[in-house]
C-alpha cells in the first residue's frame, strides 16, 4: 500500500508542475495561444459553413430526384404480391 500512495505521490506532483509550467507559458505567451485559440475557432466555423453548404446541396438533390411525373417509381424495383386463397372451404 505504501508503494501505490508513493507512487500516485510522484504522479500528482509530476501532474502539478506541469499545469504550473502550462499556465506560466500561457502567461507568457498570452498574443500567441489568443491566435492560436482564434485560428481554431475560424477553422471550426469555417468547416461549419462548408458542411451546411454540403447539406443544403444534398438536399437540393434529393427534392429534384423525387418531383416530376415519376414520383414513386424506382428503377430495378419490382413489387411481388403473393395471393392466398384457402380452397378448402
Amino acid at each position: 500500500m505504501s508503494q501505490a500512495t508513493k507512487g500516485l505521490a510522484k504522479g500528482s506532483l509530476i501532474a502539478g508542475l506541469f499545469l504550473i509550467g502550462f499556465g506560466m507559458l500561457v502567461f507568457i505567451l498570452r498574443d500567441i495561444f489568443a491566435f492560436l485559440a482564434a485560428g481554431v475557432f475560424f477553422l471550426a466555423g469555417f468547416s461549419s459553413i462548408v458542411y451546411g453548404i454540403k447539406l443544403f446541396f444534398a438536399a437540393r438533390k434529393m427534392n429534384k430526384g423525387t418531383s416530376g411525373p415519376h414520383e414513386g417509381y424506382r428503377e430495378n424495383v419490382q413489387i411481388h404480391i403473393e395471393e392466398h386463397f384457402n380452397n378448402n372451404s
